[in-house]
């Protein structure tokens, strides 16, 4: 039987980086019949496992994942192609009985799902890229953005200037249907049901889990992971290499940057990516219900979830 879209509830948890979201998925995923979906720009390359966080195997074999590993780093992934993988992965698991569970710090997947964006479907043009790519590893990722704020200054104001791939996507649509990024992209209103509890911290404590997790990235063999994707053939310019500690470890393997060097930068980069993520979120609040992931009580959360399944199913 087809369920209407507007009935199928989703749970959503959205954070920063190193917040704590997979561990709570995980929960409450296992206590309602949850299958996760995966709102991470970076988890769904192939290969890139450590230094994106993912869910370790033995989470995936507990939880069914979806949206995790499915294109290749030199491969790449709109936000249509995205929006339209996701809602398919949302029906799919509502049908076959379970509850749909968005999990991620991506916040323009999660925002596009939630206001119903429809994101500018213009095939990508691997050569207009490949220019824009090397302007920005010639000029900076500043000069990139600001071409892009004077053919749009309404999608430069959204869109992180350190967010190579996105500033380039961005720029393409503009430049092959020659009107705005900003101008193309319409809402309408959200499918489904949602329930949003977003994961907050003390933002220096988020810095020291941040920093710590770098440290447990680093033994659980990071350094390795990069040597391998470089010596797969994926070039240091791709987007996906431009992901929180590839690029610095690509410039120790190949540029020879002392490793400690590497790491301050790979610090450094993920603190600003949390204060964007943070300001994303305040932006696109989406009517969540934050809570410290320090002090929230998860059998709690559990509890009012399965309360608030039961007045939807």
């Amino acid at each position: 039987m087809t369920v209407p879209e507007s009935l199928i509830p989703v749970l959503v948890i959205p954070g920063a980086t190193a917040v704590g979201k997979t561990a709570l998925s995980l929960t409450i995923a296992e206590q309602i019949n949850g299958e996760i979906i995966g709102a991470d720009s970076r988890q769904i390359y192939r290969f890139m496992d450590i230094g994106t966080a993912k869910p370790t195997p033995d989470q995936r074999s507990q939880i069914p994942h979806h949206l995790i590993d499915i294109v290749d780093p030199d491969q790449t992934m709109s936000l249509a192609q995205y929006q339209d993988a996701a809602n398919a992965a949302v029906r799919d698991i509502f049908q076959r009985g379970s509850i749909p569970i968005l999990v991620g710090g991506t916040g323009q997947y999660i925002t596009a799902l939630l206001e119903g964006w429809s994101a500018p479907r213009v095939p990508p043009n691997p050569e207009l890229r490949a220019a824009l790519e090397a302007f920005a590893a010639e000029q900076g990722h500043q000069a990139l953005h600001d071409r892009l704020a004077q053919l749009d200054p309404q999608a430069a104001q959204t869109i992180d200037p350190h967010n190579i791939r996105r500033v380039i996507r961005a720029l393409e649509v503009c430049l092959e249907t020659g009107n705005r990024f900003s101008e193309q992209r319409q809402k309408r209103p959200p499918p489904y049901q949602y329930l949003v509890y977003g994961l907050t911290m003390l933002r220096e404590h988020l810095y020291l889990r941040a920093d710590q997790r770098l440290d447990t990235m680093m033994a659980d063999g990071f350094l390795d992971e990069v040597r391998h994707l470089l010596e797969k053939g994926f070039s240091r310019n791709l987007p996906a290499m431009s992901g929180l500690g590839y690029s610095q470890l690509a410039a120790h393997l190949l540029d020879g940057t002392p490793l400690e060097t590497a790491l301050a930068e790979t610090r450094r980069a993920t603190r600003s990516f949390i204060r964007h993520q943070e300001t994303w979120f305040r932006q696109h609040n989406h009517g969540a219900i934050w809570y410290n992931s320090e002090t929230l009580q998860t059998a709690d959360l559990v509890e009012a979830t399965r309360r608030w399944l039961d007045e939807r199913t």
